[in-house]
């Protein structure tokens, strides 16, 4: 597994451009002897079924393969061989970790009905969930339930966690376009530029969370970019204001949307301007089963042991597009400890290979206790 994952650490590819990940898995899931892959889902996904006894319930394991735009920066041996891509959120170990379970399950059976093992595209933009969806993934390859392991750096090797409701939240990208008049910028008064306004904006925008929702409504709303058709002595007449918005429930998402808009109108009207508005919802929360939630832990401890997982109750305002399954069959989402890593998105992040074979016993150990043999 160590070897398999080296390999795709050092050839990263981005969403929809997993064409080489893609093939790798696939040839795997063929030499485990699996009974059916099919590739190609939503683009480069690839899905592999494995058949065991005559039970006529399926259960879906989940993992992710695509890379990030990021410089690696670790000097490690399997270093990307791709400059300005890398695994720095671990999707390689999570491919491998699935691989692992596939050939395990292959191996040594344990359980009566079906497992889905799918290899999703394109998880960073959000877009591979839906797109295998709309590959028809759900008519083509039925199941009744699913299951996705993420590393956790911070948590030692070993280790589970996994939350009941909401346990990542949803990640809403806007963006603000400012318009006024342009000009010189020793003659301010001639024209209606919107470089204070846009100060002003940013600062009343922080005011949504603080002040606009409720106190026990969580929501983190950031500015990342400001730009402008400015430039050292041209005061600009448009800016665009980008950013994005994280919330746990759909209400706290359409209450932010209709403020910030309120704010900007109000904002615009005040210096001159006219504003635009653009809020699009890319990705929605993860909200696990509670039921399946108690499933899970009980498996993870039958191999990890009991002292190793742990009930979460603090959700992450991270996003993970696994949620789109969630809205088709109930599942969890649970994640697997990374030991003292950098934090994922970090050009000197690395997936820790000791947690390969205890994330591939997790996903082979809650198939067998939702999938249990009949006596």
């Amino acid at each position: 597994m160590t070897t398999w994952r080296h390999e795709l650490h050092a050839n990263p590819e981005f969403g929809f451009e997993e064409h080489r990940t893609a093939a790798f898995v696939a040839s795997k899931l063929r030499e485990f002897g699996l009974d059916e892959v099919a590739e190609g889902i939503g683009g480069t996904g690839v899905v592999g079924t494995l058949k065991r006894g005559t039970g006529n319930r399926a259960v879906a394991l989940r993992a992710d393969m695509d890379a990030l735009r990021i410089l690696e920066d670790t000097n490690l041996s399997y270093q990307s061989k791709k400059p300005g891509l890398m695994h720095a959120c671990g999707h390689d170990g999570h491919t491998t970790m699935l691989l692992g379970a596939a050939k395990l399950l292959a191996a040594e059976g344990g359980f009566d009905g079906t497992v889905r093992f799918v290899f999703q595209p394109a998880e960073e933009w959000g877009k591979g969930a839906l797109a295998m969806l709309a590959d028809g993934l759900m008519e083509r390859f039925p199941f009744d339930e699913i299951y996705g392991l993420h590393n956790a750096a911070g948590m030692p090797v070993g280790q589970l966690q996994a939350g009941i409701g909401a346990v990542t939240s949803a990640e809403d990208n806007f963006e603000i376009t400012l318009k006024g008049v342009g000009g010189h910028s020793s003659r301010p008064q001639s024209g209606r530029e919107v470089m204070v306004a846009v100060g002003s904006l940013i600062c009343s925008l922080q005011t949504i969370v603080s002040r606009r929702l409720r106190p026990n409504e969580t929501a983190v709303v950031s500015i990342t970019e400001v730009i402008t058709d400015g430039t050292r002595n041209v005061l600009p007449g448009q800016a665009r204001i980008l950013g994005d918005v994280r919330s746990f429930v759909p209400e706290v998402s359409l209450e932010i949307e209709k403020h910030m808009l309120e704010i900007a109108k109000g904002t615009a009207q005040t210096y001159g301007l006219s504003a635009e508005l653009s809020y699009l919802r890319e990705f929605v929360p993860v909200v696990n089963d509670a039921a399946l939630v108690d499933e899970m832990l009980a498996a993870a401890g039958s191999v990890l042991g009991t002292d190793k997982v742990q009930l979460s109750t603090v959700p992450g305002t991270g996003s993970e597009d696994f949620a789109r399954f969630l809205e088709h069959v109930p599942g969890v989402f649970a994640r697997i400890g990374n030991g003292d890593s950098a934090s994922a998105h970090n050009p000197k992040f690395d997936f820790d290979d000791g947690g390969l074979l205890h994330g591939a016993n997790v996903h082979a150990a809650i198939t067998r206790r939702r999938l249990a043999a009949q006596l």
